[in-house]
Parts: C-alpha cells; sequence; structure tokens
C-alpha cells in the first residue's frame, strides 16, 4: 500500500520576500506576526522558517526596502517592527506582476494535452 505523501510547506523558492512585503504592506509587523500572517494567509500551505525569516529581514532592510523599530508587543514584550518603504512597495509590485506571470506561464503548460 502506498503511504502518503508528506504535505511540503515550504516557502517555494524565491518567493519569500514578496511574501513578506505583501505582509508588512497590510501594516507594520514584527518577525513572528509576519510569518504567523503568512501561515493564516496562506491557510497553513506555507510556514515560514525562523532562520530565512532573519536572513530576509536584514537584507530587506540593507537593501531600503524595510525599516525597522524596537517597540512594545502586546504582550509588553520589546521586538523588531519592521515597515515597509517605498522602495519595498515598488518592489512588491514588480515581484507581483512577475508572479502572475510565471504563475500563468505554469497553468498554460499544465493544460496542454500531449
Amino acid at each position: 500500500m502506498d503511504q502518503p505523501k508528506p504535505t511540503n510547506t515550504d516557502v517555494i523558492q524565491g518567493t519569500l520576500d514578496m511574501l513578506i512585503l505583501k505582509a508588512l504592506s497590510l501594516e507594520p509587523m514584527h518577525g513572528f506576526g509576519t510569518a504567523r500572517r503568512i501561515e493564516d494567509i496562506s491557510r497553513g500551505v506555507f510556514k515560514v522558517n525562523p532562520g530565512s525569516l532573519i536572513v530576509a529581514f536584514q537584507r530587506m532592510e540593507r537593501d531600503g526596502l524595510i525599516d525597522a523599530e524596537w517597540r512594545q508587543t502586546e504582550n509588553s514584550r520589546r521586538a523588531k517592527f519592521y515597515t515597509l518603504t517605498r522602495a519595498g512597495r515598488k518592489r512588491l509590485g514588480e515581484e507581483t506582476a512577475d508572479w502572475a506571470r510565471r504563475t500563468a506561464a505554469v497553468a498554460r503548460l499544465l493544460r496542454t494535452e500531449g
């Protein structure tokens, strides 16, 4: 009897930045909140690795796509909150358009009968 294949919940290679930028376009958030938002909106399809998230935040902050500041969370803990910059909004638009183009091409390929 075949065993069911485990569900892969990894974020698709190359899409983490786009997903983070989208989450931050909704409201400023700390890292845990961003990961939870991505998981919630994707209905559990994507789970973000905390190590990958930290590296992505550092890279995007260095690239000027997000800003960060220390604030109190709702549980009175200190956390770094991230906000989207103008450059981040522009990049989100570009990546969203590119994603739509690529997924449409994959959908066409999958509909092709051979």
